[in-house]
């Protein structure tokens, strides 16, 4: 049997931070480049939503190449929906994950709030690498 933790790499997206008085600016996340694994989801994490009517929406974007040309994935190229992994104000200390399995190289994550006016957002995100072509990764 083999194990899961020589066979997963993960990768920042959306550091942990507070975010104070978002409004409606993006957190756009590091992108990802999947060269080397089979497989690629996306785990997002709240803190204490403390703006009681803000909503957060959750697109996965795709390239060929890693600095321009992103698109948003199909949802054929997705396991789970960005609706799913979007969250709003309740959703206190939750996570959500996203999956992609499209075929372009490089992808990008980015949750969009609205009406987060007053109070922090408190939101981080990872990518989690999966199915490596050379095994064990470190």
């Amino acid at each position: 049997m083999r194990d899961q933790a020589n066979n997963l790499t993960l990768r920042p997206v959306i550091a942990p931070a507070a975010n104070s008085n978002l409004g409606t600016t993006p957190l756009v996340g590091t992108v990802i480049d999947r060269q080397g694994y089979d497989s690629l989801s996306y785990g997002i994490v709240t803190g204490t939503l403390s703006d009681a009517d803000a909503t957060y929406t959750v697109l996965l974007e795709e390239s060929d190449n890693d600095s321009s040309n992103f698109t948003a994935v199909a949802d054929a190229d997705l396991i789970g929906t960005e609706a799913a992994a979007g969250f709003n104000f309740g959703d206190d200390s939750e996570t959500r994950k996203l999956g992609y399995i499209g075929n372009k190289r490089y992808t990008r994550l980015t949750i969009t709030p609205a009406a987060a006016d007053s109070g922090n957002s408190p939101i981080a995100a990872i990518a989690i690498l999966g199915r490596p072509l050379q095994a064990p990764v470190a």
